[in-house]
């Protein structure tokens, strides 16, 4: 026993006395503070064992209270002082004594300090994962045990008189720590009144399984070590491993972490804000901070630990010299040298790859905050701020800018680490060089203000990238949704062009962006030769004499500093990116917003009759103007009243019931709406998904409601005839459907709603007469018999009703909202195809290919082989010689810097070479891409979502020019760099082979068995980000109609959901990087360990100095180079899944060739304009049916040529095999002889002049919109809009024929827009005109006008009409009549009327039987 006594308090007598007891110093004090620690070790493992065991014990960051938080950190760096100052005694008493003895004050320091540390944290962070009982116990015992130690230390100060001593002060801390653990178990967590663990409390039966909760992703339910191991992960890569991962195979992310709590917690805070302080807007960027600023700090907490443990290398590695010179400080040092070598390095790899896991965390919460921020925003867009930021640049929001915001966080921290890495490496520089360190620290000063003029310039650029950006994709997306019409008017060409214009001016700012950024790489990866020839010529000029020891240490601390120096330029550019990306998101989220709350109002009980009024209204689109589009309305309408609203075009109709929704500025008056509404648009929106999905449209299904609403909106025989019936899904811009058909689903999607209010925009513009007729009679006076009925038509013809006119005194400005666009699904729209497995070396080899790019690539990859072993001959060079006592120092500095310029000359050379790369590769896949696009056939845009094809364009396009070049060269740098330092390390202790080849063996088995899970997150990640971008177009293009169905929660809610489908796979993607890298990291610093070991075991001398000093500054590095090569090559192999997307649509199968050289028609064809329809059959699609069944006729040249049936009979699907929009399944077309199949596509379509069924503006001007090949005079367009009857409306404009037209041509009515395409048509005089359905939207008096224009300026042409008024076809030379593809009909009109069992003869009669009708009607009233 005293054995004992006196190997734990060496000479000391080991007194038991009550004032040895009150002394911090004595040894029965020290023993008394151990056997506490044992004891609450005791509880503390009692309390693990009896965890409570609920699944509900899942607490995020952000629900940590601050009071958990103080005591965390508090009890923390308490518990790590105490340790700190153990190993430092320890250290001491081996220096001093070479000896462990006495135990006590170490052993006091260690065990205390170890044990402080774990309860301290788990109490203060974990205390909800345990049962109220043991903890509080733990918690009372803690306070009691610090009490009784503080009690003693204060009684020898305050009693005895002792001096205050460091002991007796950490024994105060340690009360004040403990009075905090004590108030985290009583108020710090939340309890249920019994306890889970009680047996009375049990139920029964265990409680089912929970479906969703299976779903969760293990993170949820991690313990605290899996958490750190990224164990939760194995279940997810053994799947990987197994089989091809599919969407459902991954699971959802954990509640804390969807878009849904992030946008709350944003929104909360947000409005806190503003309340606090209403006058001043609230800052975003401080609000996104307070969100998250908890797990910024901890994410900080790992990334100090990481830069104070990779400090540690270079003193260690001094000590390891010494050690192999055979001066050991004490017994046994080289062995606590390896372990500490080992574990510091394994501190490293947890605390780096805990800050890397947790900064993505933070960065995938801000992007999905800042994507469901826009989606909000967007539905609330005023109408002056959507012309600002048009569809195509919100989408960039989402797709481009919200994913930069989002890969900030990752870096933020680099941006401190780095420079607190810096000043500790120029501590440990001082100490090996002494005075020469400030030659160092100068170069590394003159090489940071060297970049600053770089990187305002490099901000500058990238803002003009952005915005060329937005141009073009603002152009591309135009030209995308219009292709059909740029198909039927020969503009491909032309448009295309102005895209490779646009793209011209991104390349000039892209190119500008990526030198800046290839300086600042090459500035920063040059640094260290510099640093290095800098610090040894003042160590010559200042005498300091050079040794292995301090040479090396020098040599060591720079290595583990230039990586991260390095990693400055892409500091600086993700923060430039970021910064101008988040400017943008914050000047889109504050624009002002629609005003419509004081519209849709309850009105007081008095006018309870009253749907709508409008008190002296002035209504405007644009408020700043003094012209208002409606002036001075009085309208009151009651409840159940039809008014019918007619008027010319541009008139004001569409924004009479615009302003009913509440969508048009109110600039005087007032007007007041009571009821829900229903609304239907002019040009119809339709929602991806079946036709049932969108007539529910968020509604429960009511069998006998929803079959009614089918039958009276005459969609019962079109379902039949569907391959799915009401299941079946609607492709993009309803191409499956006709145009009739569509708006019949948004009749019925109206009818369901069961509104108070229905607002109808022309709906019977798009049908025949009979089904007119029968939705007038079914719907309006039927369905909607009680119902308050704003109805805008232009068919007067049945209209019993009272008529509101519009006259022309109240003109229009700006008129209905976008044009919609429509999305499809599963059987026409097929699932985004994407590669699956191993693609191996094919995307790279697609990307290098481009432009000499394997010539261009294997420059620079020479180039960097050729630097690293320019450093390596650099330090070999020096370790050779640096202890050669006859050496010259000059001559050893001279070569030494000599190496590292010539060095730096390839650096050089391999940053350019890689900018080289970018530009050319950039420029061949995107005009591949774009010919591709321009050539695709119109089935290709039928059964492609555009949301697939705007996020390759923009974000995929994005990466192939930003990141893939850079990342594709550092990623072969960093793995040669990597193998570099094994290598070295091998060549100078050859020994380290036997762990080291095995360990290479087990890391490529690793990656292997990483990437089979990894490369599949990252498609998956790729294709449902299509998702939210589908939606989010789909939502822009219909928002006026979710507003009026006040639908907005249900799409912002399914806009959550597919954010956190996006989200996910990213999620447990980077998690598995941080999984690989936390393992071969652990293999790396086993390797090092063993390294190191060889070198201490091995007789002095076996080794110069010099070699061990240059195979550890290697080694120590060995962790970092992986870390970083890793990084890159996960990176790369996620960026190069762009090519891959992009690759997939730069091969479409293409239509015809635009020209064929050889059998070009002559240059006056067609000359005669006559048509001979030979058996034409027509399917879309290989697998589906025909839609023209065996047509044949003749339309001799010059006929007038009229063309009706039922609605979905064939008529429009026979106009586009004219232009072969669509190729003949069997049959022939001839025009004047020549078969249209034996022409290129321009020659066909440039010939022919088309008045198109949906009428398109381009974004631009007048003149623009008329003649956008530049080949008419002013003179010649002013004539044209005379005769189009739109002069009036385009003088009235200041600007005149450069007046503006907007996105969708959106600031004029849609009548207006069918009268420009009118226009163009007869700037274009051709020798056959197609009118499909050409006046639907405009009224009878401008119809009758035009058509006279019509008739004589192409008297002597062939005119085909298809139109469902039957005065439009009246006068045609010959009728055609379709029903089902099939021709039923063909002759003159009075001969069909006469025969009695003609289908155009029981057109007429119905539509003259209605006309006398609703005539008499309104004589009657």
């Amino acid at each position: 026993m005293g054995g004992l006594s006196a190997a734990f308090c060496g000479k000391s007598d080991f007194q038991t006395d009550l004032i040895s007891l009150t002394q911090p110093s004595s040894c029965i004090n020290h023993v008394l503070t151990i056997s506490f620690d044992a004891l609450l070790l005791i509880v503390f493992l009692y309390t693990v064992v009896s965890k409570k065991s609920s699944s509900k014990s899942s607490v995020s960051f952000r629900n940590i209270s601050s009071l958990q938080l103080v005591s965390a950190i508090y009890n923390g760096v308490l518990g790590s002082v105490y340790l700190s100052l153990g190993v430092w005694v320890l250290e001491e008493k081996l220096r001093k004594t070479r000896s462990l003895l006495p135990l006590h004050w170490w052993i006091l320091f260690l065990v205390h300090g170890l044990i402080w540390l774990v309860l301290g944290l788990t109490v203060s962070l974990k205390g909800h994962r345990f049962s109220r009982v043991p903890l509080r116990m733990l918690s009372i015992l803690i306070s009691l045990f610090a009490a009784i130690t503080c009690g003693l230390s204060l009684f020898s100060t305050v009693v005895l008189r002792k001096k205050m001593s460091l002991k007796m002060f950490l024994d105060i801390l340690s009360f004040f720590g403990s009075s905090l653990l004590l108030l985290c178990t009583y108020k710090g967590y939340k309890y249920e009144a019994s306890d889970e663990n009680d047996p009375l409390y049990k139920p029964l039966l265990d409680e089912p399984y929970s479906a969703s909760s299976e779903k969760d992703t293990p993170f949820a339910k991690a313990t605290f070590l899996s958490k750190f191991t990224f164990w939760w992960l194995n279940p997810l890569m053994k799947r990987g491993k197994e089989k091809t991962l599919e969407d459902e195979d991954i699971p959802k992310l954990r509640k804390d972490d969807r878009a849904e709590s992030c946008y709350l917690v944003y929104k909360d805070i947000y409005d806190a804000q503003k309340q606090s302080n209403p006058s001043a807007q609230p800052s975003i960027l401080r609000t996104m901070l307070l969100c998250h600023w908890r797990e910024i700090l901890i994410s900080g907490c790992f990334a100090l630990i990481k830069v104070v443990t990779i400090s540690a290398g270079p003193i260690l590695l001094k000590a390891f010299i010494k050690v192999a010179e055979g001066k050991e400080s004490f017994e046994h040092e080289r062995y606590v040298l390896v372990l500490t070598l080992f574990f510091t390095k394994i501190m490293e790899s947890i605390s780096q790859r805990q800050w890397y896991f947790r900064s993505r965390l933070i960065g995938l919460k801000i992007r999905s905050l800042l994507t469901a921020a826009v989606y909000k925003k967007q539905l609330r867009l005023s109408n002056s701020a959507k012309i600002t930021h048009s569809s195509g640049e919100i989408m960039n929001y989402v797709t481009v800018d919200a994913y930069r915001i989002g890969e900030f966080p990752f870096w933020f921290h680099q941006i401190w680490t780095t420079s607190l890495q810096l000043c500790l490496a120029i501590v440990i520089l001082f100490q090996s060089v002494g005075p020469a360190t400030f030659a160092a620290m100068t170069v590394i000063v003159v090489t940071v203000l060297c970049n600053m003029p770089l990187a305002k310039l490099q901000h500058k650029f990238q803002s003009k990238l952005m915005v060329a950006q937005d141009e073009r994709l603002k152009a591309m997306s135009e030209a995308l949704v219009n292709m059909k019409v740029l198909k039927l008017y020969a503009w491909e060409t032309h448009f295309k062009g102005v895209i490779d214009n646009l793209r011209a001016v991104e390349d000039k700012w892209l190119s500008a962006v990526q030198l800046r950024k290839a300086y600042n790489s090459f500035l920063f990866w040059s640094s260290p030769v510099l640093v290095s020839a800098a610090t040894f010529g003042a160590c010559y000029v200042l005498g300091v004499p050079l040794s292995s020891s301090n040479v090396f240490t020098f040599v060591a601390t720079l290595r583990l500093v230039q990586d991260p120096v390095r990693t400055i330029p892409d500091v600086v550019g993700v923060f430039i990116q970021a910064k101008v990306a988040f400017a943008r998101i914050v000047k889109f989220l504050e624009a002002p917003e629609l005003e419509n709350a004081s519209v849709r109002v309850k009105f007081e009980a008095d006018d309870i009759n009253h749907s709508v009024c409008f008190k002296s209204a002035n209504l405007s689109w644009d408020e700043s103007t003094h012209k208002p589009t409606l002036r001075n309305v009085n309208l009151d309408v009651k409840k159940g009243d039809k008014i019918a609203i007619c008027g010319e075009v541009g008139s004001g109709k569409s924004t009479l019931l615009a302003a009913v929704l509440g969508e048009v500025p109110i600039i005087e008056g007032a007007v007041k709406v009571h009821g829900s509404i229903a609304y239907v648009s002019q040009s119809a929106w339709i929602q991806t998904g079946s036709i049932r999905e969108n007539i529910l449209f968020g509604s429960a299904l009511n069998t006998v409601r929803y079959r009614d609403t089918l039958e009276r909106c005459s969609l019962v025989k079109d379902l039949e005839l569907l391959p799915h019936g009401d299941l079946t899904e609607i492709g993009e811009r309803g191409v499956n459907l006709s145009g009739g058909q569509k708006q019949r689903i948004q009749l019925a999607r109206a009818l369901y709603k069961d509104a108070d209010i229905y607002l109808l925009d022309d709906p019977f513009s798009a049908v025949d007469a009979h089904t007119a007729t029968s939705l007038f009679n079914e719907y309006v006076n039927g369905a909607l018999s009680d119902k308050t009925v704003l109805l805008v038509t232009h068919q007067v013809d049945f209209l019993p009703a009272l008529i509101l006119s519009c006259s022309r005194e109240i003109r229009n400005t700006y008129t209905e909202k976008k044009k919609s666009k429509t999305f499809g699904g599963d059987q026409l729209i097929k699932k985004e195809e994407r590669e699956v497995g191993d693609t191996g070396f094919k995307p790279y080899i697609l990307y290098l290919k481009q432009n000499r790019g394997f010539l261009t690539f294997s420059v620079a990859a020479i180039c960097h082989l050729s630097f690293v072993i320019g450093q390596i001959l650099q330090n070999s060079w020096m370790a050779a010689n640096v202890d050669d006592p006859h050496f010259s120092t000059l001559k050893l500095i001279l070569v030494y810097l000599l190496i590292g310029v010539v060095s730096s000359l390839f650096l050089l050379t391999r940053t350019l070479f890689t900018v080289v790369l970018g530009m050319q590769s950039s420029r061949a896949l995107f005009s591949q891409l774009l010919i591709s696009l321009f050539h695709a056939p119109m089935s290709f845009y039928d059964s492609t979502p555009l949301g697939r094809i705007l996020s390759r364009v923009s974000s995929d396009l994005s990466i192939v020019d930003l990141d893939v070049p850079f990342n594709l060269v550092f990623t072969v740098g960093s793995t040669t760099n990597c193998y570099t330092n094994l290598a070295v390390l091998a060549v100078i202790t050859w020994q380290v082979l036997f762990v080291s080849v095995p360990m290479i063996c087990l890391a490529i088995r690793l990656q292997k068995y990483y990437f089979s899970s990894a490369k599949e997150l990252m498609r998956i990640n790729g294709t449902t980000k299509s998702f939210v971008a589908n939606h989010l177009a789909e939502s822009v293009a219909g928002a006026i109609t979710i507003r009026a169905f006040k639908e907005e929660d249900r799409f912002s809610a399914k806009n959550l959901e597919l954010i956190d489908q996006n989200g996910s796979p990213f999620f447990h993607y980077f998690s598995a990087n941080e999984w690989l890298i936390q393992r071969l990291e652990t293999l790396s610093a086993a390797v090092l360990a063993f390294a190191g070991l060889c070198m201490v075991l091995l007789p002095p001398g076996t080794f110069s100095s010099g070699f061990i000093g240059m195979a550890l500054s290697y080694g120590l590095s060995l962790n970092m180079s992986l870390v970083f090569s890793i990084n890159n090559q996960c990176m790369l192999a996620n960026y190069i899944i762009s090519v891959e997307r992009l690759d997939q649509y730069m091969h479409i199968q293409s239509e015809a060739p635009e020209v064929i050289e050889d059998n070009r028609p002559p240059v006056n064809w067609p000359s005669e304009g006559k048509v001979e329809i030979q058996n034409l059959q027509i399917r879309y699609r290989q697998d589906a049916p025909l839609v023209l069944r065996g047509i044949s006729c003749t339309f001799e040249g010059g006929h007038k040529i009229g063309i009706v049936g039922r609605t979905g009979s064939g008529k429009t699907t026979l106009i586009g095999a004219l232009f072969r929009l669509v190729e003949p399944s069997g049959g022939k077309i001839l025009v004047d002889g020549i078969d249209i199949t034996t022409i290129g596509l321009h020659d066909l379509r440039s010939r022919f002049g088309i008045i198109p069924q949906d009428p398109t503006l381009f974004t631009g001007t007048v003149r623009y919109n008329l003649d956008p090949l530049v080949q008419h005079t002013d003179k010649e367009i002013w004539e044209v809009l005379g005769k189009c009857q739109l002069k009036d409306a385009v003088q009235e404009k200041e600007d005149g024929l450069d007046s503006s037209v907007v996105e969708d041509g959106s600031n004029w009515s849609m009548g207006q827009r069918q009268l420009f395409c009118l226009g163009r048509a007869l700037l274009r005089r051709s020798k056959i005109l197609v009118l499909d359905e050409a006046t639907a939207s405009i009224d009878n008096a401008t119809d009758s006008i035009l058509q006279k224009t019509i008739r004589t300026e192409f008297a002597d042409c062939t005119v085909i009409t298809v139109a469902h008024r039957i005065p439009t076809v009246m006068d045609s030379t010959m009728v055609l009549a379709i029903s089902d593809g099939k021709l039923v009909e063909y002759d003159e009109p009075m001969k069909l009327i006469n025969r009695e069992d003609s289908l155009f003869g029981q057109l007429v009669k119905e539509y003259w039987s209605h006309y006398q009708s609703a005539e008499s009607q309104v004589e009657m009233t």
